[in-house]
């Protein structure tokens, strides 16, 4: 079967399922059933992403999506920062019925407060129709303001970390970016855990560089050393076709007159969480005071502002 038909027939699916449940409220809303009111409000929840994906029309997507966080200048606190921002992503994966699994991560040195071990850098791989389009306006520099836990005089420190949304492009995609063999470096190694403890007597961890292009791509997830280094194959084709896609823009911007700014300057978001709390998106300027909610994967308004916006 199609990716195309796959599709249909899911959304197929999806939206007769949809009717029997209306159906189900409102019989439930008669007989007047203690908590049909949490119900409702789950129902209109679902009603509204399904609103909001008639916004995602773009090439990629419907498809499925890898999230790379990276570490920025900090230290321990930028790593920790990397490590707070994964659950961030996780959590709203989840509320969005996504599947999410790690398939690379850096650990950071240990000794933090609480036995709190950071983040170098992570790849997360997230399968589910539309993940890429509800999420890719997070690709940025995510800036973080608090008093540092790992500062034993209590200094208010900011940190960064750079994030990166990939499509899982499709195999018929592969055949537009041509890879010659002699422009990779394949390294081997040892998948390891928190505290720099290896999780694998052998060498199955996978790292491919593309050496024209210095762009790099990990898998640790899997048990055989193959399948490690396909999904790192995978993420080089998709980067390459992001890079690719990227220079066609900036062509376009150069006919336009139109400044390219660099990516790591490319600050999208701020988080304060002191001296007051608040998150606020510096491209469309949505703000809110719930820091707790945000952190915890409350992302709507932000992702669906910024999609809306660029239409």
């Amino acid at each position: 079967m199609s990716q195309e038909a796959a599709f249909l027939k899911e959304e197929t699916e999806k939206f007769e399922n949809l009717r029997k449940e209306l159906s189900d409220l409102e019989e439930l809303n008669k007989l007047e059933v203690k908590g049909i009111e949490k119900k409702i409000e789950f129902f209109v929840k679902i009603i509204k992403d399904e609103e909001f994906k008639t916004f995602l029309s773009g090439k990629y997507d419907r498809a499925s999506a890898t999230l790379s966080i990276y570490a920025g200048a900090g230290g321990q606190d930028s790593q920790d920062w990397v490590t707070m921002l994964l659950r961030m992503y996780e959590r709203f994966c989840q509320s969005k019925g996504f599947k999410t699994k790690v398939l690379h991560q850096s650990f950071g040195e240990g000794g933090g407060p609480e036995g709190r071990i950071g983040t170098k850098s992570v790849t997360i791989e997230i399968q589910g129709i539309y993940a890429y389009g509800f999420l890719k306006k997070e690709s940025g520099v995510h800036r973080l303001v608090r008093i540092s836990p790992f500062s034993p005089q209590k200094l208010r420190h900011t940190s960064f970390a750079l994030v990166e949304v990939l499509p899982e492009i499709e195999k018929d995609i592969e055949k537009e970016i041509k890879i010659k063999p002699e422009d990779l470096k394949m390294d081997f190694y040892r998948a390891s855990g928190p505290g720099g403890q290896y999780v694998n007597r052998r060498e199955t961890a996978v790292r491919i560089t593309h050496l024209p292009t210095g762009i790099v791509a990990s898998c640790q997830s899997e048990r055989l050393q193959g399948q490690n280094r396909e999904r790192a194959m995978k993420m080089i084709y998709s980067k390459l076709y992001q890079l690719k896609e990227k220079e066609q823009q900036k062509e376009i911007s150069k006919i336009k007159g139109k400044a390219v700014s660099a990516s790591w300057g490319n600050q999208i978001r701020s988080y304060v969480l002191h001296p007051y709390k608040l998150v606020k998106d510096l491209r469309t300027n949505i703000e809110t005071s719930n820091t707790e909610g945000v952190l915890d994967g409350n992302l709507d308004q932000f992702v669906e502002e910024e999609i809306k916006s660029k239409l």
